[in-house]
């Protein structure tokens, strides 16, 4: 092998570019990531009759119940609700988590990273 570079790589980046390289994209994933976790997501279950809203942790910061939506004698119908909206807004932050990972990465599946 060359010195202070590897065989194959294009251009023939050493080690330091390489390096560099991957310092700013650690510095870019902890930009990102910060600003995941600084975002909400809401989703709606019921049409609308509850409406969950998670923050980037994935942690539940507000729940909306339509009055309507509460029946005594069908207690299930609204627990169901609930669970549906916290999901939905769970997948959604998921969803934009890996889009925005996606882009700096450039597609490349890091996995478990973010």
């Amino acid at each position: 092998m060359a010195r202070g570079g590897f065989r194959g790589m294009p251009g023939g980046m050493n080690q330091a570019a390489m390096m560099k390289q991957v310092q700013k994209m650690q510095q870019d994933m902890l930009r990102m990531q910060e600003e995941q976790e600084a975002k909400t997501y809401s989703a709606k279950a019921g049409g609308g009759m509850v409406t969950a809203t998670i923050s980037g942790k994935n942690e539940l910061v507000a729940l909306e119940i339509n009055p309507e939506a509460v029946d005594p004698d069908d207690v299930e119908m609204l627990q169901d609700m609930v669970i549906a909206a916290v999901n939905e807004a769970i997948r959604a932050a998921e969803t934009d988590k890996a889009n925005t990972m996606s882009k700096l990465t450039g597609g490349l599946n890091l996995g478990g990273l973010f």
